[in-house]
């Protein structure tokens, strides 16, 4: 009865915690009152009973002795294939009394009970971030102690939950035990399985109490969510940038610490993240496998592809709240926005200038390398970005696939088009906030601004004079080249 009535008559001296039955009790106050006899080997992780240390050497050992007669699933102690045994059946004998929803198991409803009471009793020292579980407390305070007690036996990564580990040991042995009965697909983990379903159902059980937007899963609502609050609970410990994600402050450490753990086999070059490597191994084995139906472009990663399609649509679901000006993707909003803020959260280590792109500030730092990586085949002059590559390449070939629409004038790229539209419309969007002259392109602005400044960021390599143009710094090179001045025509 004290399963439907809650109630829980015995409590510990120690921590207060309560229990339905005596030997629950008796079992707790071991741990505050018997010492941890037994510590593993592997990851120093003790216990104070035999049996638990007998179960956690299987984490390492790899050892699953029981086995599901109905799938033949195999697990490490018998209280979790008991607990599986109940998925076949379909049996959910655990029911919320405020919504009806039923579960498999009592953990699962006291989980699920704490989002209608929003009881969080669990608090990271650390960050003061609350949780409805110990166990959610105990792996995100890992985050703070860089603790990874889980390690794979084949490759000796290691991670801070089971579960990580779990999804990572599937990767060696290729195994894809999930699939889904409507397009038999495959999948590692149950979980990527339940996420594919959603595609097939076009369900979003999970909706956000602020906006009314739903989602298709529980961890896209938890993101989103962040948006309203503006909670950024990952903090980076060098220069304090918080973050609403784990995954984005581990990217932003390797800014730090340069790590970069990916290599290529047949180049060399590393890379900071897996899916960077992934992707430019298809530059050397020529791999598009997503083709554009419209106008059979061929990408080698569906994100390009996604970000490609949306062209044809002319979708912009993304729109700004101070101009309202609208975008085809997110990360073009999240870059507009800092035009508002002028936050510039990417800055130069050489020089300190500060850029709102991490791309502009890649672009940059080429400056003070003198790094030029693409270089035209035809006459071999080199470029710092691809894209003045790609304008470049036009001089040879002659295209210009962009036209005006006011005098059909053809030019070379979209940029130059923006620029040449102006003479038409007078519009001059950029301001100089000293002394209010307006110019029709950026490039034009920046420039002008470095009279006020006095900024001369081009330094010649031979003198070291610094000059407040590139074409001025051009022409002194010369001087020491004894190159003479060619006028183009």
């Amino acid at each position: 009865m004290r399963i439907h009535t809650g109630e829980k008559p015995y409590q510990c001296s120690e921590c207060q915690k309560r229990f339905s039955i005596k030997p629950s009790l008796y079992r707790h106050a071991l741990t505050h009152s018997v010492e941890k006899l037994y510590q593993c080997a592997e990851c120093q992780k003790s216990f104070n009973r035999k049996s638990y240390f007998t179960e956690h050497m299987r984490i390492h050992s790899g050892e699953n002795p029981y086995q599901c007669s109905e799938c033949q699933e195999r697990f490490c102690n018998k209280q979790s294939l008991s607990r599986h045994v109940i998925t076949h059946s379909g049996e959910k004998p655990y029911q919320c009394s405020e919504c009806q929803k039923s579960f498999i198991y009592k953990t699962n409803l006291t989980k699920h009970i704490k989002t209608h009471t929003g009881d969080k009793p669990f608090q990271c020292s650390e960050c003061q971030k609350c949780f409805s579980c110990k166990g959610k407390l105990t792996v995100h305070t890992r985050i703070h102690t860089g603790e990874k007690p889980y390690q794979c036996s084949e490759c000796q990564e290691r991670f801070g939950n089971k579960e990580s580990l779990s999804r990572h040991a599937i990767t060696h042995t290729g195994e894809k035990p999930y699939q889904c009965s409507e397009c038999q697909k495959c999948f590692r983990d149950k979980q990527s399985l339940s996420r594919h379903a959603v595609t097939h159902t076009g369900e979003k059980p999970y909706q956000c109490t602020e906006c009314h937007k739903c989602f298709s899963e529980k961890i896209y609502l938890t993101r989103h969510t962040s948006t309203h609050t503006g909670e950024k609970p990952y903090q980076c410990s060098e220069c304090q940038k918080c973050f609403r994600e784990k995954r984005n402050l581990t990217k932003h450490i390797k800014t730090h610490t340069g790590e970069k753990p990916y290599q290529c086999s047949e180049c060399q070059k590393c890379f900071s993240e897996k899916i960077h490597l992934t992707q430019h191994i298809k530059t050397h084995t020529g791999g598009n496998p997503y083709r554009c139906s419209e106008c059979q472009k061929c990408f080698s990663d569906k994100r390009s592809f996604s970000r490609h399609t949306i062209t044809h649509t002319g979708e912009k679901p993304y729109q700004c709240s101070e101009c309202q000006r609208c975008f085809s993707e997110k990360r073009s909003l999240t870059q507009h926005i800092r035009t508002h803020t002028g936050e510039k959260p990417y800055q130069c280590s050489e020089c300190h200038k500060c850029f709102s792109q991490k791309c502009s500030l890649t672009e940059h730092i080429r400056i003070h390398t003198g790094e030029k990586p693409y270089q035209c085949s035809e006459c071999q002059i080199c470029f710092i970005q691809k894209s003045s590559l790609t304008q470049h390449i036009r001089i040879h070939t002659g295209e210009k696939p962009y036209q005006c629409s006011e005098c059909q004038k053809s030019l070379i790229s979209k940029k130059s088009l923006t620029h040449h539209i102006r003479t038409h419309t007078g519009e001059k969007p950029f301001q100089c906030s000293e002394c209010q002259k307006c110019f029709c392109a950026k490039s034009s602005l920046t420039k002008h601004i470095r009279i006020h400044t006095g900024e001369k960021p081009y330094q010649c390599s031979e003198c070291q004079k610094c000059f407040s143009y590139k074409s001025h710094l051009t022409e002194h090179v010369r001087i020491h080249t004894g190159e003479k001045n060619v006028s183009v025509l």
